[in-house]
Order: C-alpha cells, then sequence, then structure tokens
C-alpha cells in the first residue's frame, strides 16, 4: 500500500504542529512536493482550530510546544478528531514520555533531528493504517458479502496473481477471524510479512486497538526483558522511574514479533509464560499484570533447524505457530512481478507529477528472470530509482542495471574494469537490494558489515544513519 493519491482517490492531508517556523515551512515543501496536502501551525490554539474547521488525516506534533504541551493535544485531538493519526517528534530524548505518547495514541515517533525523508517513510506508514482500516468500515457496511468484500479490497494493496499469494491472503484472513489465537509468519526479507500483520489485525475484531510492532533484533540483550516486560521505578541501576513493557503497550490489541529467531533462550521462556498465561510480571515488582494481547511472530530463518541447534524452544515454535503463514520469495512467483512492476511505476509516476512510462517486454522478461534476493523490497527499490534516472518515457532493461548483471557496453566502446569503480557500483547496488540494510548488504555482498562500512568509508558513500 501507499500514501499516494492513486489509492485513497484524494491527497492525504497533514497538519504540521511545531513552534519552529523553520520545520513546518521546510516540511510543507518537502510533503507538498511529493503530493501530500499540507497546512501549519506554530501553536497548538492554531492548530486544533484548524482541525475543527478542517479535519486532518495526520498531524505531525511537536512534543514541546507553547501554550500546553504535546501530550496535552494529543489527547484532544484523539478525543475530538479521532480520525486524525498522530506522529510525534521530539528532541529531548525522553522515551518514557514517547511510551506515553504512544499509550494515549501516537502512532509512530520521531527524534530530532530526522531527514524529511524519515517523515515521508511514517507517514506512509501511518497512511497504510488509515488506508486499512477505511477499507475494513467499507466492508463491514456490507450484508451477505462482508468477508468477499474485505478479501477484494485487501488484496488490490497485497499485490499478485499467483496462487500462491492468493493463498497467503485466504490463510491471512482465515488467521482474522480467530483473533484470539496466535500465528507465525514465514518469508525471506522483503516479502512483506508487516504487511500481512497489519492485515491480519486490521481484519479482525481487535483493529480498535492497537497494532504494535517490535523487531525483536534491535533491541540489546541486557534490555530485552525490560522491553518487553517492563520495570519498577529503582528496579536496576537507571531505572528511575516506571516504565510500560511492549505487553502492556500492545493491551487489547495486536503484538507483532518481527524476526522472533533472535531473541535469547531466557527471554523465550518469559515470552512462552507471558503468551500462555496472559499475565506479566514487569522487573522490580511482586505482582502480575493481566494482558489480553494477539500475538503475530514472524521469521526469514528456520525456526526448526535452530530448534535441532537448542538455539530456539521448540515449546514456543507450536505456541506461536497455531497458524502459520508462509510468504514464497518473489523469484518462485514470477507471474507476479509483471503486476508489482506496473503498481510502483504508475504509484512512483504520480508521486512525482510525471506521465506513466510505457514497460518494455523485454524489461519484464529480464526482471522474470533475475533471483531478487531482497524481494519485493528490492523491485520497488529499483523502481524508485528508475523513475529518478530515466529521462525517457519507456522502461527497458538499461534502466535497470541489475546487481551482479552490468549494462551491457556499447559496440565498440570497452567495458570500465576500474576495480575501485566496480567496487562502488557493487556496494551502491547491493545496498539498493537489502533496502539500505547494512546486515543484509553485508551478506549479499559476502563481507562483514565492518568491512562493508570500511569500504562505504573509502569510496565516500554516506550511512544511512547519517543525516
Amino acid at each position: 500500500m501507499s500514501a499516494s493519491t492513486e489509492e485513497t482517490g484524494r491527497h492525504l492531508s497533514v497538519l504540521i504542529l511545531d513552534d519552529e517556523p523553520r520545520i513546518t515551512d521546510e516540511l510543507s515543501e518537502y510533503l507538498g512536493g511529493r503530493g501530500f496536502a499540507t497546512r501549519a501551525a506554530q501553536k497548538p490554539s492554531d492548530a486544533l482550530e484548524q482541525l475543527r474547521r478542517q479535519p486532518a488525516d495526520i498531524l505531525i506534533l511537536d512534543l514541546r510546544l507553547p501554550e500546553m504541551d504535546g501530550l496535552k493535544v494529543l489527547k484532544r485531538v484523539r478525543k475530538d478528531h479521532p480520525d486524525t493519526e498522530v506522529i510525534m517528534i521530539t528532541g529531548h530524548g525522553d522515551m518514557n514520555t514517547v511510551i506515553e505518547a504512544l499509550r494515549h495514541g501516537a502512532i509512530d515517533f520521531l527524534r530530532k533531528p530526522f531527514r524529511h525523508m524519515d517523515v515521508q517513510v511514517a507517514i506512509e506508514r501511518t497512511s497504510k493504517f488509515l488506508e486499512l482500516q477505511h477499507r475494513v468500515r467499507l466492508a463491514e457496511d456490507r450484508t451477505s458479502l462482508i468477508s468477499r468484500e474485505l478479501e477484494q479490497r485487501i488484496e488490490r494493496d497485497f499485490i499478485g496473481e499467483s496462487k500462491a499469494i492468493h493463498g497467503v491472503l485466504e490463510r491471512s484472513m482465515q488467521a482474522a477471524e480467530f483473533s484470539n489465537i496466535n500465528a507465525l509468519i514465514t518469508g525471506e526479507s522483503g516479502t512483506g510479512k508487516e504487511i500481512v500483520a497489519r492485515i491480519i489485525h486490521h481484519a479482525s475484531d481487535r483493529r480498535q486497538r492497537g497494532f504494535f510492532a517490535v523487531n525483536c533484533a534491535t533491541i540489546p540483550e541486557n534490555l530485552m526483558e525490560s522491553e518487553f516486560f517492563g520495570h519498577r521505578r529503582g528496579a536496576f541501576t537507571g531505572a528511575d522511574r516506571d516504565k510500560l513493557g511492549f505487553f502492556e503497550l500492545a493491551r487489547g490489541g495486536t503484538l507483532f514479533l518481527d524476526e522472533i529467531a533472535e531473541t535469547t533462550p531466557t527471554l523465550q521462556v518469559k515470552l512462552l509464560r507471558a503468551i500462555e498465561e496472559k499475565r506479566i510480571r514487569r522487573l522490580g515488582d511482586r505482582d502480575e499484570t493481566e494482558v489480553d494481547v494477539r500475538v503475530v511472530a514472524a521469521t526469514n530463518r528456520e525456526l526448526e533447524d535452530l530448534i535441532g541447534k537448542d538455539r530456539f524452544r521448540l515449546d514456543l515454535y507450536h505456541r506461536l505457530n497455531t497458524i502459520q503463514i508462509h510468504i514464497p520469495p518473489l523469484r518462485e512467483r514470477p507471474q507476479d512481478i509483471q503486476p508489482l512492476l506496473e503498481h510502483f511505476v504508475e504509484s512512483f509516476s504520480r508521486r512525482i507529477g510525471r506521465p506513466v512510462p510505457r514497460i518494455g517486454a523485454s524489461l519484464v522478461q529480464v526482471l522474470r528472470g533475475y533471483e531478487f534476493p531482497g524481494n519485493v523490497r528490492e523491485l520497488k527499490n529499483l523502481v524508485e530509482r528508475a523513475m529518478i534516472i530515466c529521462d525517457r518515457n519507456e522502461l527497458d532493461p538499461a534502466s535497470f542495471p541489475l546487481p551482479g548483471k552490468p549494462a551491457e557496453p556499447a559496440r565498440g566502446e570497452p567495458a570500465d574494469l576500474n576495480l575501485e569503480k566496480q567496487e562502488c557500483r557493487l556496494i551502491q547496488e547491493a545496498l539498493l537490494a537489502a533496502g539500505q540494510n547494512q546486515i543484509r548488504a553485508a551478506e549479499l555482498l559476502g563481507i562483514s558489515r565492518h568491512a562493508l562500512i570500511r569500504r562505504m568509508e573509502k569510496h565516500g558513500l554516506r550511512r544511512p544513519e547519517e543525516p
């Protein structure tokens, strides 16, 4: 799904509330140039009046403001304008305040300083929520064809024509019917596991509560227990206040555990108990807390192999694997490449305000023969780059230089055999294929992440986390 106009039938409206005019001006200009209908305010009173006169789909809300702080504004907006999604921004690094904002309905947060692209990505994630919720509500208004209408509406966003992808959707809708059972989504990186998890959540009767996504691979081992189950003030050095964990934050909704295979055996024991008993105990707390949470887990690894190596608990696997949904890699469903390609080309064309180019038959043939190690995410990145660099009204194989397949040199023109240039090109291609994820890019190149970083610095390539 996308935040673009072609799918919603209108421009998504964004209201930016920040007391720094530089930020509101820059964001308004950036987002306005990408198809969003933007407005700005420097004071909460002005923003609330604007929302009263004309609702907004998304509010980008600074935490520190004159008149009242961002949390108070958030609570007012969630009460008076429940259809407006809120993205919090803060430059003060107060994680407890951020968690409080998420508890009161903020859908995302960004830390200052941020890149404009970060805001766009956050909005696109939020707009997926908006669109899915809108489509679910439309389906619920039907009488005899509710489930079919819902499936058809979601299917137009989860693009594909293959039997495999239709099977994924059917399985997802089955999982959505039983909102108290857990699900396990398997598939390679870039296949769309989180999208499937969101479909399950928004098609279930838990859709009115939160969808809380956690990437288990990004949490330091020494913080895992605190992050998942929370802690009481004084539970350990640095615990200067009470903190809610992921299970409590997702209460009543869905907790999506991505890369579940990266959890430690110790945490797996505690996860199993929390899932089975629906009770958790914060660090430093004597009492247990009931948590009604549906867990949807995802992994790109073979859990059975990890079980055989005593790196993943068999009992946790069975508890998570009540319903398993496997998303095949793109190379195993080449019939989905053309509809995906057409969808991304049209989407990016409208976003950047250019006519939709023709897609050459030879391009589809070449892409069908490519392995796509980065799957759908890689195809989307390739289309975005091609739309930026192509100055013609037709996309052909020359517009899509694939990793490991350098473009053919013109007749009579020797190939560029400069080793430094080729290394730089391969690094850029690997980063593109991996969606700028350094770990995955290093795996594609067959080197360590530290070696990749050294080579990026050597070639003057900006690291993704740098502004």
